[in-house]
């Protein structure tokens, strides 16, 4: 069988979605076979690269992602549902929000649980007997992204102009107007 027409068979296995795998590049990354499974539980251990999961297109200005996700997990089948166990972690390339310092985050979803439907409105599409856990996976870690990366609680922010960092107990200064809870602060109750 020639190379082209074996192409064009295992393009019509995928669903003949019209493009022709080449390479196998067009592979869903996180995969799970609905057949395997009626034989008992399946473990999945590997890692997915951001462009797979679509995170290299998350658009944040202090949270990038560069770095592989991995992934270690049992699936198992229940009635027409699908249940994920394990752990998921990635180590994230942030900006500190207070002082704009680079830093790595690791960030562990352990343990980590999905309940993936087969069947309904929220099914999960199944082609060829293969169900991608890939978005399920992007969504639950982009939900866990912190909103505010900090390099350390401790963190002071940007040094002011004397260089020195901000104290938040001390006002700061050319700020010496009146609180607008001052007046609410001298009632009496």
């Amino acid at each position: 069988m020639s190379r082209a027409r074996c192409l064009h068979w295992v393009s019509q296995l995928a669903g003949g979605c019209g493009s022709v795998i080449s390479g196998f590049e067009n592979v869903m990354p996180v995969t799970v076979n609905l057949r395997h499974l009626e034989k008992g539980p399946q473990r999945l251990k590997g890692e997915a690269a951001p462009k797979e999961l679509e995170l290299d297109e998350v658009q944040d200005e202090l949270v990038q992602i560069r770095e592989p996700l991995h992934y270690e997990v049992e699936v198992v089948k229940q009635d027409e549902n699908l249940l994920v166990s394990g752990r998921l972690w990635i180590d994230l390339d942030c900006q500190c929000a207070r002082c704009l310092k680079e830093f790595k985050l690791p960030l562990e979803m352990a343990p980590y649980h999905a309940f993936i439907a087969l069947e309904g409105d929220e099914a999960a599409t199944v082609a060829n007997d293969l169900v991608d856990l890939g978005p399920f996976f992007r969504e639950d870690m982009l939900l866990a992204f912190p909103q505010h990366p900090l390099c350390s609680e401790e963190c002071a922010g940007l040094a002011n102009a004397s260089g020195s960092k901000p104290n938040s107990d001390e006002p700061l200064p050319g700020n010496d107007k009146a609180s607008p809870w001052g007046e609410l602060d001298k009632l009496k109750f």
